[in-house]
């Protein structure tokens, strides 16, 4: 087995994370550190702190040197970090040690990581809302076409009142709506610059620290925190966060899936759907429990990271590194679970019929709560209640639906409104297109 699966051969259509997965490569990692170091020297060589010319030079170079991650291997494992390496690299490159010497002025390595990661961090967030907006596009659809089918909700597992296959698909999207509309707020907090030098106090860069830390921000659209967040870790925690909260939306949808398909009468069928080595009948629910696997991954590792916050004086080695090991996972679990999520919003196909006759083949025993009610408009409410219970149980013994007990003890209740359950499901297919109506206009491009 890999070590990760997310960059594992064999495991790649199981757990694919599509774009995002390049983005957590050595490779995408210092070409990010290498555009940093690039706009660095760029504003500086404009408010005169560095010439010129060698600014331009620098940030020509970092778009065309390409350094090879292995040759840094060596020398980030003695010095912890990998830019000391890549700056010795990318000078030597240059080839031009009168502009070369100007290249990281004033900087340390965790500004250089820091805004790289921010840089990555970005893109990934763009490619996590395309696929959360597809995937709210096909479930707005199949929310309105079925805002009216009816059938079983559950609670702890058993058949509680009716409900519609529309509001289920609703439950489904609506956390990923709501994380949508938290991402103009995410990208404005959290998407920051950092610039601040060894210590936090920017002492290297000069007078005009704040300056270059601004125009640093504007020239790579990240947000200028005006302050040093070294060892301040909410930014990447609530990023992480809301990544841990896309795979777990879509973890509840793989829940939900892996239960509705359940041998016996299945309330849904799955396009694709996994095969047994052995057993030619199955159909696996694997896209659903390749999503409550990743939910679940997610959720184990965000204590990780929320204890790697926790960082000692200025700089922690132990708690950064611990920090990179949990959040590419993180990202890339959320990655996988919204184009898993994506494959199978449109792979699910409801089975009406199917879900018709679970109703039907209760007994009536689910319009037992409407049934209360309806004995307390004769009955106080206590005693409308155990009449319901012993009408239950009789119904259970005689093995016959409760509609026709209580057509011949309560004749005077209307059983056909009573007992059907399309007039039994209250604000289930409100719920399905209010929620398909938002879905829609959130996910337009």
């Amino acid at each position: 087995m890999a070590a990760s699966v997310f960059d594992s051969a064999l495991f790649s259509q199981l757990f694919p994370t599509g774009e995002v997965g390049r983005l957590f490569t050595d490779t995408a990692d210092l070409r990010a550190m290498l555009l940093v170091e690039g706009m660095l020297a760029k504003v500086q060589g404009e408010q005169g702190i560095i010439p010129a010319e060698s600014a331009d030079a620098i940030s020509r170079a970092t778009m065309e040197i390409l350094i090879d991650p292995g040759a840094l291997a060596k020398a980030t494992g003695q010095n912890g970090v990998s830019v000391p390496a890549l700056v010795d690299a990318f000078r030597t490159e240059m080839q031009a040690p009168e502009h070369a010497q100007y290249a990281h002025w004033g900087a340390t390595s965790q500004d250089i990581i820091d805004t790289g990661l921010m840089l990555r961090l970005r893109q990934a967030l763009a490619l996590l809302e395309k696929d959360v907006c597809a995937a709210l596009a096909r479930l707005a659809e199949m929310a309105e076409e079925h805002a009216d089918t009816p059938m079983h909700a559950r609670t702890y597992g058993q058949h509680a009142t009716p409900t519609s296959f529309g509001a289920v698909v609703a439950s489904w999207g609506e956390p990923l709506l709501s994380l949508l509309g938290e991402l103009p707020d995410l990208r404005r907090s959290c998407l920051l610059v950092s610039l601040s030098g060894a210590a936090g106090t920017a002492s290297a860069l000069g007078p005009q620290a704040a300056e270059t830390r601004a125009a640093l921000a504007k020239l790579l659209n990240l947000t200028d925190p005006e302050r040093t967040w070294h060892t301040d870790r909410t930014p990447v925690l609530r990023i992480a966060d809301w990544c841990s909260r896309v795979a777990i939306a879509f973890g509840k949808m793989g829940e939900d899936l892996t239960e509705l398909v359940q041998s016996g009468i299945s309330e849904i069928s799955l396009d694709g759907g996994g095969s047994s080595s052995t057993m030619p009948q199955k159909q696996n629910p694997v896209g659903p429990s390749v999503l409550v696997a990743l939910a679940r991954q997610t959720s184990g590792l965000m204590p990780v990271l929320q204890g790697a916050a926790v960082h000692r004086h200025q700089r922690d080695g132990a708690a950064w590194f611990t920090e990179w090991m949990c959040l590419p996972q993180i990202v890339l679990a959320a990655a996988s679970s919204a184009q898993q999520g994506l494959a199978l919003s449109g792979a699910l196909m409801p089975k009406p019929v199917q879900m018709r006759a679970a109703l039907d083949g209760s007994l009536d025993l689910i319009h037992a709560e409407a049934l209360s009610f309806a004995l307390a408009a004769h009955l106080p409410r206590p005693e409308a209640q155990t009449a319901t219970k012993a009408l239950c149980r009789e119904a259970l013994d005689a093995n016959t639906p409760l509609r026709e007990i209580v057509a011949r003890d309560w004749p005077k209740l209307d059983s056909q409104r009573l007992f059907d359950p399309g007039q039994q499901m209250g604000l289930a297919p409100t719920t399905a297109r209010d929620f398909a109506y938002r879905a829609r206009a959130a996910a337009k491009p």
